[in-house]
């Protein structure tokens, strides 16, 4: 399957050139508005074809890929203090206040 949405896509970025080529080669010289109409055809082709080449198939079992690894170099809570922190976020940004603002909307820090 993935080889009929990789075949799809070079076939959708060939007509796009072959579209944007012929049209100001030699469409112009019998008409613009043709020509202009074109090449706007071929602007819309690459996101579709982005799109059709980038689709999760039935038979993609993304559910079943195993999660991302930790990353070796970060330090947890656990690991800096020697014990949990569960009202910290998982990944703070960096900038107290704005964790402390996101801490608040997502409920961990409660208003007095």
């Amino acid at each position: 399957m993935y080889a009929r949405r990789r075949r799809a896509y070079f076939l959708m970025m060939g007509g796009c050139l072959v579209l944007f080529v012929s049209s100001w080669a030699f469409v112009r010289l019998w008409s613009i508005p043709a020509a202009i109409s074109m090449c706007v055809i071929a602007m819309v082709i690459p996101p579709v074809a982005a799109i059709v080449a980038n689709r999760k198939g039935p038979e993609d079992r993304w559910w079943d890929d195993p999660p991302p690894a930790p990353d070796p170099l970060r330090r947890t809570d656990k690991q800096r203090t020697g014990k949990e922190n569960p009202a910290k976020p998982a990944n703070p940004t960096g900038d107290p206040e704005s964790d402390e603002w996101w801490d608040e909307l997502d409920g961990r820090k409660r208003r007095r």
